[in-house]
């Protein structure tokens, strides 16, 4: 049975957006036939969609990133000028943020293992970090775009970090003190009058 090419370019996405929860939920060691099996599809039928688990990979970082960007887009889009940062931040460092892994931030999830992957792979997440940098410094306070720039990959850095240790905290309180606290501090540091 032959298919529209437009089933072939729904499968194709169905794949993509299910790697990359899987890819931030439990990382890259997610195996092609438990994620094709996920998705009622055949192993063998992976490779009529992508040359390999790299491409697929790839992919699903900038699905992720892609997922991220238009989460800002709508947390600050009722923003009063001048809050975007704060609610940036408010909302990357939630609570319900932390809870969500798979829906999340690729650079709290991933960041560790790309040490591990392709250049190619490692580009992708390279691009979509410096992406993410430019589309936040313009909402930090510098003198120039070298040093807003500068100050936001601190920010992504610094939230990414506290993302990722949050989550690792097994005491709840300690965890929501954590989150807590590094919005206050970023908020000081990061968000004030532009």
């Amino acid at each position: 049975m032959r298919y529209p090419a437009e089933h072939k370019e729904e499968t194709r996405e169905r794949i993509v957006h299910a790697a990359s929860r899987r890819f931030r939920r439990s990382g890259a060691n997610v195996g092609i036939a438990e994620l094709m099996k996920s998705l009622k599809l055949t192993h063998g039928g992976f490779y009529r969609h992508f040359k390999s688990k790299d491409a697929l990979f790839a992919e699903a970082v900038e699905k992720a990133f892609s997922e991220m960007r238009a989460k800002v887009r709508a947390a600050i889009a009722n923003a009063a000028p001048g809050q975007e940062l704060r609610i940036i931040i408010e909302n990357y460092l939630s609570e319900a943020h932390c809870a969500d892994p798979a829906g999340g931030c690729p650079i709290a999830t991933l960041s560790q293992e790309m040490a591990r992957h392709s250049p190619a792979v490692r580009k992708t997440f390279d691009r979509a970090i410096q992406n993410s940098i430019v589309a936040l410094s313009q909402y930090i306070s510098g003198s120039s775009d070298e040093e807003r720039k500068r100050k936001a990959g601190v920010l992504v850095s610094a939230m990414a970090g506290t993302l990722a240790l949050a989550r690792a905290i097994s005491d709840e309180r300690q965890r929501r003190e954590i989150l807590a606290a590094a919005r206050r501090v970023y908020m000081e540091t990061f968000a004030h009058d532009r």
